[in-house]
């Protein structure tokens, strides 16, 4: 029902509540209402705009004693509209891949949130197909949509539920639980679920920024996201003598898979990320030997140039160091600002510009000088680039390093999780570095982790004690 007889008082505080503290307490028909505030001025706006309903003659609801004149407004939004200026609003400052992380998880919300009895809905794979290259691409809004995804994207705008609705923890739920499956049916993978729960909820703490609800509905809901493995799986480890193995193998499927084993060896000794190593400049490498011969020290062991007396054929590498500087992930062209796959960027969890150097072995400075005498450089200085100077193809060296799984190792090893994935070398080198002693502050430096987040990941990975504890308790067991 509508009513004029509105009474407001003045902004109160109450002592009991610290979160939203601040009070505005107003009737409608004799019916009393409040909301609180987290701040006095946020407060005093929202009385100020219920003054001014009430000055301007609008009617009031009895039954949320909003202005009626607001409810329409806030029911009028859709959550497929709300999802597109959520995205609109983060686009500017996140990075590729997670733009593309935040139109994964709001494609699954936005299917979920439809009327269930809407007539024409498209298949479901139509409508994330046209969510996911269109409705949620800004870059892609002023393109001409085809007719199909068109047609979808159409009905969505119709058949999307309003942002309201998502006060109800029965709605809330359901999107909840949706998450938790894969288009399949199958559960979905923990980590899965724990990242499109975040997007959802940081999307509908946006609605509330925007007025839209009046606090986030998640935080009603008794829902635990399944559990993410923190540590390591210590059956990815690889030991020296198997990355070795696994190295010699990569050479000897050819020349085009030779032209990765030091991309390989970057993730093994310097513990590097993929997306560090295939941004690894030739200008931010020290690569130190010394000549067997005549023991002169060579302060860059790629080009030796013959001396008087000796031509330096035989060297012996000594420790070198990398400088880090920037990442190349691989996002996809759709979200990228310049359209290509790859988007340079600095230094994970690390702010603008920031390096990391890293020290590197004998074995290392060898894999590095090798490729730079075969395989030279990209044109903007990058050691390992595709066949034509292009940046280097996860999926290439993902096949290689397949085929090399299956020539150096057994095959129960190769059905085993043993360095399934090339990023699993650097899982290799952090645990070897860790049981070999090395401080864990400078373990987590060369790796780019903080402290605790390395003992964390890497606390199943660390050897010693087991024989004394072990001591200990068949003693007490007599």
């Amino acid at each position: 029902m509508k009513s004029y007889d509105f009474q407001v008082w003045g902004v109160g505080k109450r002592a009991d509540r610290k979160a939203r503290p601040w009070r505005v307490r107003w009737s409608v028909a004799g019916k009393r209402f409040e909301d609180t505030f987290r701040t006095r001025a946020l407060a005093e706006s929202f009385r100020s705009d219920l003054v001014k309903a009430s000055n301007a003659g609008e009617p009031f609801d009895t039954e949320t004693g909003r202005p009626v004149d607001q409810i329409r407004e806030r029911l009028g939004v859709t959550w497929y509209a709300h999802a597109r200026a959520y995205v609109e609003m983060k686009w500017p400052r996140a990075a590729a891949k997670t733009r593309r992380s935040i139109v994964e998880a709001l494609t699954s919300v936005t299917v979920i949130l439809t009327r269930p009895a809407k007539r024409g809905r498209p298949a479901d794979e139509l409508l994330r197909e046209a969510l996911y290259l269109y409705g949620f691409n800004p870059r892609r809004w002023s393109d001409e949509v085809p007719g199909e995804h068109a047609a979808a994207l159409a009905w969505l705008e119709s058949a999307s539920l309003p942002v309201v609705e998502l006060d109800s923890p029965v709605m809330v739920r359901r999107v909840l639980d949706g998450l938790c499956l894969r288009l399949d049916g199958k559960p979905a993978a923990a980590a899965t679920v724990q990242r499109k729960r975040a997007t959802f909820y940081n999307a509908l703490g946006y609605a509330v920024e925007l007025e839209l609800l009046d606090a986030n509905p998640v935080d009603r809901v008794q829902w635990k996201a399944p559990e993410v493995a923190q540590s390591i799986d210590r059956r990815v480890v690889a030991n020296p003598a198997q990355v070795a193995a696994l190295l010699e193998a990569v050479k000897s499927l050819g020349n085009r898979a030779d032209r990765v084993v030091a991309f390989f060896g970057c993730l093994y000794y310097a513990g590097m990320r993929p997306a560090e190593a295939a941004d690894l400049r030739r200008a931010d490498c020290v690569l130190p030997g010394r000549c067997v011969g005549c023991g002169v020290d060579l302060v860059d062991a790629v080009t030796v140039q013959p001396g008087r007396s000796c031509d330096h054929e035989k060297i012996e590498y000594g420790w070198g160091r990398v400088t880090l500087a920037g990442t190349s992930p691989r996002a996809g062209s759709h979200w990228t600002d310049d359209g290509q796959p790859h988007e340079r960027r600095g230094l994970k969890h690390r702010a603008d510009k920031e390096t990391r150097t890293v020290s590197i072995p004998p074995q290392q400075v060898e894999l590095l000088c090798v490729h730079l005498r075969r395989y030279g450089t990209a044109r903007d200085g990058r050691l390992f680039h595709g066949l034509h100077g292009g940046p280097l193809s996860e999926s290439v060296y993902d096949r290689w390093w397949k085929l090399a799984r299956e020539k150096a190792l057994t095959e129960e090893q190769v059905a085993s999780p043993l360095v399934r994935r090339p990023y699993d070398l650097r899982h290799a080198a952090a645990s070897l570095w860790l049981n070999a002693g090395v401080p864990p502050t400078e373990v987590a430096r060369r790796l780019g982790h903080g402290v605790a987040v390395l003992l964390r990941v890497y606390a199943n990975c660390v050897d010693g004690g087991d024989d004394g504890m072990n001591d200990k308790i068949g003693g007490a067991l007599g």
